[in-house]
């Protein structure tokens, strides 16, 4: 069956249906990973997006229940030059193509992923949609028009847990590990399995969950995850903030790194096209280390006069509501900022994905380092 992909501004590339016999709208974003095609899709960062991959070839490899980053598929639909549907690879459970319309997932296939890329480059990452070959474009246009802007959207209610759940530290992990609080907005699997196999009991709570509730679980740490939306839309989870920074240790990731930021009075904005994939270079400040991360984000913070690029490398300071704050992390790509640290309260954020999942294993240290200050003190 014919399909197309058609953007807000009214560019059209068209396509092969490959997926779910149905349409989708949302925001059209695009990932340079070579490889995690079934962890993209369900990394709950992703909900609201419509995902182009820029390697030519996805589903080499099939899917399986080990590779799920959550319970389900996040993204609304998949747009690739060239899809995979083979079950034939030594961990495959099934076919890509044929998972992804088990799951109701719309996909489309032989498209120009190298000329939208080019495209969502130069105009900025929009709105758009898959649609079935048939339907007319004013009718596409419609549907495109109904789904909200992805700037002030609130999408971490959607994809946070019901209630509480509490996960106890891995086999064969440390004993006498620290508990943690997590504020779940979204968080990957992957993330909680490396706090876990450092021998942290991880307790992951809904977004809506309050200060107070959160300190009677009598945390040694809290923890803030990756998750999807614009984080200026999260007022209620920066008010919980607030009343948990200088009480614990906290550390942020990607969403956590900006409603951290937010929290301590900082201000966020939305980027042209997003940082996303695996192959993304950040300079750590304090060991002056380079770092092949992996990405997955369509916001970042503000420097300390407003900024919206770092010019040098040196560790440049804010002034905050809890004190000093130093830049740690910055992404040499484009010099945004990629890490900080809290200065006169135990707190760090860095904006990438240290668990990667799959990707490049350069920033694992920074669980590590979590720990080493969750201990250092207790």
């Amino acid at each position: 069956m014919t399909a197309y992909v058609l953007l807000e501004d009214g560019s059209r590339f068209d396509g092969q249906a490959c997926g779910a016999n149905t349409n989708a709208v949302g925001e059209i974003v695009f990932t340079t990973s070579m490889s995690g095609y079934q962890e993209a899709v369900t990394d709950p960062s992703f909900a609201g997006q419509i995902i182009t991959f820029t390697y030519p070839h996805v589903g080499n490899y099939g899917v399986s229940a080990a590779a799920m980053e959550s319970d389900s598929i996040h993204a609304r639909a998949v747009i690739m030059r060239e899809a995979v549907n083979r079950e034939d690879a030594p961990t495959a459970e099934r076919g890509w193509c044929d998972w992804l319309t088990d799951c109701g997932i719309p996909a489309i296939s032989a498209v120009d992923t190298r000329a939208l890329v080019r495209h969502i480059r130069d105009a900025g990452a929009m709105r758009g949609g898959i649609f079935a070959g048939d339907l007319a474009e004013d009718e596409a246009q419609a549907l495109i028009a109904a789904e909200p802007q992805m700037r002030g959207r609130d999408l971490a209610r959607e994809v946070t847990p019901a209630e509480a759940v509490v996960l106890a530290p891995l086999p064969g992990a440390p004993a006498g590990g620290p508990r943690i609080v997590a504020i779940d907005t979204g968080i990957k699997a992957s993330i909680v399995m490396n706090l876990r196999q450092r021998g942290a009991t991880v307790e992951l709570h809904p977004c809506t969950t309050s200060s107070q509730d959160l300190i009677a679980r009598s945390p040694d740490a809290f923890f803030l995850a990756n998750g999807p939306g614009d984080p200026a839309a999260l007022d209620y989870v920066v008010s919980t903030l607030r009343e948990l920074v200088g009480v614990k240790p906290v550390f942020g990731i990607c969403l956590g790194h900006q409603l951290l930021c937010r929290a301590i009075g900082l201000d966020t904005y939305k980027l042209a096209f997003g940082h996303r994939g695996s192959n993304h270079p950040v300079k750590d400040l304090t060991t002056g280390r380079i770092e092949i991360t992996s990405q997955n984000h369509g916001f970042a913070v503000l420097g300390p006069n407003g900024e919206r690029q770092i010019v040098g490398d040196d560790p440049v300071r804010w002034e905050t509501d809890f004190g000093g704050a130093q830049l740690t992390h910055l992404n040499l790509y484009d010099r945004t900022v990629e890490g900080l640290a809290l200065l006169d309260v135990p707190g760090a954020t860095v904006q990438y994905h240290p668990e990667a999942g799959p990707g490049p294993h350069d920033s694992l240290y920074l669980f590590d380092r979590f720990l080493e200050q969750i201990a250092n003190a207790s």
